[in-house]
């Protein structure tokens, strides 16, 4: 039996899979690493963490493997977006990486925009300028740290880091370089115009490769530590959620992928750059070759779950937590919850927008506002839904993975929110699958990532959506939509009082 890896560098863990020419995947490892907040609004990491987390991972892999290590052909890599890796001549780390949730770069955004021009950004990249973005994050080096900025040589995202570590090549991949805010998307090349607005050399970008491409293969180093062969080829990668694209399958028009992790996204496939979003979506180079995707982004989904239990049920397990959800009516008994408690993007972006629970009444108990999370998470999502339709994309099934995937309540309201079929897949795995199938598709065990997908990916299950929950959603929702315009100068008023 032959096998590939797939590497998925997430926020909080590596996660690594093992998988068979069958898309089975015969073992699983976790490494997880701290998050570093040193102000509010800042949030770093330790790149050397990431390498040493994961190169244990890849050496505990093969612990108990009964196979060669040469029956491992190939890997690839999943990485989370945007985090700025800042590398000197020796391509050592110059400071802690600058991560997708840190928002400190408010005035760099300013900046880009004073600078480049909204109009003319959004024509360059499809994307508008954001704090998790990696331009405004070298900006903010610039002006803050510019001695550092001056020993910059090179610059590269998370995953390319690592990568570099196991493999001596520096790389980024088109997908994981369209979330940088410096990638001329339709031209699939580094924006010098950007670059010469903003002050920044253009040879600070790395160079640019398909996430299918070879790399070459592990330093002797990395085969020492891990165990691993010489003959295992590496292949580049992409963004998580390309990869997470790829390991449910959006490959093709009309698939949309609903994703529930520490943030929410909502992702659909586009087979050409030249549609119009007017920058209310992200659009970004897919991590299949010459495609596209549009992604809507609710940045507190199951971490407004996770914060929700922290706080007010710590005590208990998520499955005893979302036990009596389905005795709630829809609705919550006529409570709203908004998820926007570290900002919002998708489709408002606004740093400074904060959570609510609208209409609690006596009779509310926690079961009701476990229910109200839920729901307020999926209209959320549902904001992203109906912004392609409105565009005229047709959205009637939608691959449901992360944490939303695993609570059958919550999948039949997401069918019943999103008016749409929503399906499970029997193996969810996400980024990590994906990460796998580029390194399936990269050693020729396929003609094609499609094909791929054919053999690897299967449903579970189906939910429908209930006509009369339809109905009374729609109403929910449109008052929900309301309460963001309701509270922005309210919550604008409390950012006064808050440490």
């Amino acid at each position: 039996m032959k096998y590939i890896i797939g590497v998925d560098l997430g926020t909080s863990a590596v996660k690594i899979l093992l998988v068979n020419q069958h898309g089975k995947v015969a073992k699983e490892v976790s490494r997880s690493y701290p998050l570093i907040q040193e102000k509010v609004g800042y949030s770093e990491q330790d790149p050397n963490q990431w390498v040493e987390q994961t190169v244990s991972g890849l050496s505990e892999l093969l612990t108990g493997f009964k196979g060669s290590p040469e029956d491992i052909e190939g890997i690839s890599f999943s990485g989370q977006m945007h985090g700025l890796v800042l590398l000197d001549e020796n391509n050592e780390v110059l400071r802690n990486a600058i991560l997708w949730n840190d928002t400190r770069t408010t005035k760099e955004c300013e900046e880009i925009y004073e600078k480049v021009g909204k109009d003319r950004l959004l024509e360059i990249t499809k994307n508008p300028a954001l704090e998790g973005f990696t331009l405004p994050k070298i900006l903010w080096v610039k002006n803050h740290e510019p001695d550092i900025f001056e020993k910059v040589k090179t610059f590269v995202l998370p995953k390319d880091y690592v990568r570099y570590k196991l493999t001596g090549q520096l790389h980024m991949d088109y997908s994981d370089a369209a979330g940088t805010l410096l990638l001329d998307m339709a031209e699939k090349s580094w924006s010098k115009e950007i670059c010469n607005y903003l002050g920044i050399d253009l040879e600070i970008c790395p160079p640019l490769i398909d996430s299918h491409d070879n790399v070459g293969g592990f330093t002797e180093a990395i085969i020492e530590a891990t165990g691993l062969s010489a003959r295992t080829r590496v292949f580049a990668g992409g963004a998580d959620n390309a990869c997470g694209a790829i390991g449910s399958g959006i490959l093709e028009d009309g698939k949309t992928l609903a994703s529930t992790g520490t943030s929410g996204v909502v992702l659909s496939y586009e087979a050409n750059s030249d549609k119009d979003f007017d920058g209310k979506v992200h659009y970004f180079n897919h991590a299949a070759p010459d495609v596209y995707y549009t992604m809507g982004v609710t940045l507190a989904a199951g971490y407004s779950l996770s914060w929700f239990k922290d706080n007010f049920a710590k005590d208990i397990s998520f499955e005893l937590l979302l036990k009596d959800v389905d005795t709630v009516p829809v609705g919550s008994n006529g409570l709203i919850f908004t998820p926007y408690i570290v900002g919002e993007r998708t489709p408002h972006v606004d740093a400074n927008i904060r959570g609510s629970f609208i209409g609690i009444d006596a009779s509310h108990e926690r079961k009701h506002f476990t229910r109200a999370v839920l729901e307020g998470i999926t209209f959320s999502l549902n904001e992203s839904i109906e912004i392609f339709r409105r565009n005229g994309k047709t959205i009637d099934t939608v691959i449901s993975i992360g944490g939303g995937a695993k609570n059958e309540s919550w999948l039949q309201m997401q069918a019943d929110i999103f008016n749409a079929r929503i399906v499970k897949l029997q193996s969810e795995q996400g980024p990590g699958m994906g990460a796998a199938m580029l390194a399936a598709y990269g050693c020729g065990w396929f003609d094609s990532l499609k094909d791929c997908a054919a053999e690897f990916l299967k449903e579970d299950m189906v939910y429908q959506p209930i006509q009369e929950n339809v109905g009374k959603y729609k109403g929910l929702f449109e008052i929900y939509k309301e309460i963001y315009g309701k509270t922005r100068e309210l919550n604008k008023k409390l950012m006064n009082y808050r440490n």
